[in-house]
């Protein structure tokens, strides 16, 4: 889970892994593990989601915590315009310390679409190199299994090229 300051990792891997959702807000210091299992198409995956702490500062996200890594969710708030821009200097980021790995745009807290800074204009960006770019809102749930589940689909896919 890329993204940064409070775009809603933390909220939208909880309603994943859990099926929970809080109103009330702790910031993620350095990385959170847990731990999810899917069923596609018969094949259990097993997924390790790291929730790595959210930054102002794009560059202090530690590359550490993106070697080795197989994809990735990149959130971001369109209630706040410039976590797009941050947006996509994590995934520059994460190009360089992962190399070109699948991954998926979140739009995240589609249940505040009324509140959206972003027009379809700087969405369009998006799109570009992105596997998916989806609406979520872990507020309701609102596309957040598929998102887990359209990433593992992916990376069984690739896996028995």
């Amino acid at each position: 889970m890329l993204g940064t300051f409070a775009v809603g990792k933390t909220s939208l891997v909880r309603r994943y892994v859990h099926s929970i959702f809080s109103d009330g807000y702790r910031s993620t210091l350095g990385v959170k593990i847990d731990r999810a299992t899917a069923l596609i198409d018969d094949t259990q995956v097993n997924m390790v989601v790291w929730d790595i702490q959210g930054e102002d500062d794009e560059e202090r996200v530690l590359p550490a915590y993106l070697k080795g890594a197989s994809a990735y969710l990149l959130v971001v708030d369109p209630t706040r315009k410039y976590t797009l821009k941050s947006a996509m200097l994590l995934k520059l980021i994460a190009d360089r310390e992962a190399g070109h790995v699948p991954y998926i745009i979140l739009l995240n807290k589609s249940d505040l679409s009324d509140q959206w800074e972003m027009t379809e204009t700087d969405l369009a960006v998006l799109e570009k190199d992105a596997l998916a770019v989806l609406r979520t809102s872990a507020k309701t749930g609102e596309n957040v299994a598929q998102a887990f589940e359209l990433l593992a689909r992916t990376l069984i896919e690739s896996s028995q090229e």
